[in-house]
């Protein structure tokens, strides 16, 4: 392999603050955490989220060649041993790449809104980390580039969130820490608010104002004294007698028709 890419032996104690980034309390005391996987590398490398280091599987990097190569050379990059890589990776048949992720300052939620971004998401309580990077993932799809993460919900930067996002997350103004009972009448003076119920409330239809969509955990919805603060409820039809679509599925619905006034020419399947 090329010498200038200069692959470092990680010290024990670096491999140690490396595996205490799996859980909560150290990222966030280091301000750091792990993102593994090339296209969520690919994406962290497009956005500007600083990257403090950059980990190789030592029998891996003959085949990320060339990715490394194109790596600025100011980047460190560590050669880590199986043994080594087991102790970090979250992936059965990982790829050979994790990079050390520089976590941004917390964000204040009242500054975030004097952006006035079209089109908001906010989550309640959301604390499964599949459903969260499924939803970071089609929020960036659809637009909302702003999203509101309310307390109680999971760490945006916990592994699988980072992970199902795809590098979505890299790409998204996210505040999390919220308290909607505090925020719901800043953000009402400037969005319409929508807020999603599985049975009660008119169906999904394009929304032609600057647009809130409240969205809550799969398993306890969003507490009926936080949706008297909606202004309009969705809930989404089936042809069936099932119980519910699943978080992402209803969230990707809805905001779809929350985007339908912004697409682009591109969104034209006649054209």
């Amino acid at each position: 392999m090329a010498q200038r890419l200069k692959l470092i032996k990680p010290m024990n104690a670096q491999i140690q603050l490396w595996r205490e980034l799996k859980h909560a309390d150290d990222r966030r005391e280091q301000s750091l955490f792990l993102a593994e996987g090339f296209k969520v590398i690919q994406e962290l490398y497009k956005s500007e989220w600083d990257i403090e280091a950059l980990l190789v599987l030592d029998e891996k990097k003959e085949r990320l060649e060339t990715f490394l190569f194109a790596i600025p050379s100011t980047k460190i990059l560590y050669g880590l041993t199986e043994t080594q890589w087991d102790r970090l990776s979250q992936d059965r048949e990982s790829e050979g790449l994790i990079a050390v992720v520089k976590k941004p300052p917390q964000k204040d939620v009242y500054q975030e809104l004097k952006g006035h971004p079209d089109r908001l998401l906010l989550l309640h309580q959301v604390n499964n980390p599949n459903n969260l990077g499924a939803l970071l993932r089609t929020a960036q799809w659809f637009g909302f580039d702003t999203v509101l993460l309310g307390t109680g919900s999971v760490d945006f930067t916990n592994p699988k969130v980072v992970r199902t996002s795809m590098g979505s997350l890299f790409h998204l103004n996210i505040v999390d820490r919220v308290d909607f009972y505090e925020t719901m009448p800043a953000i009402k003076k400037d969005y319409f608010v929508i807020g999603s119920h599985v049975k009660k409330g008119i169906h999904p239809h394009p929304c032609k104002q600057k647009t809130a969509l409240l969205l809550g955990s799969e398993s306890h919805g969003i507490p009926g004294s936080l949706l008297k603060s909606a202004d309009e409820l969705w809930s989404i039809p089936g042809v069936v007698d099932s119980d519910s679509l699943s978080l992402p599925q209803a969230a990707a619905i809805m905001m779809y028709e929350c985007a339908s006034p912004f697409r682009s020419n591109r969104w034209d399947v006649s054209s």
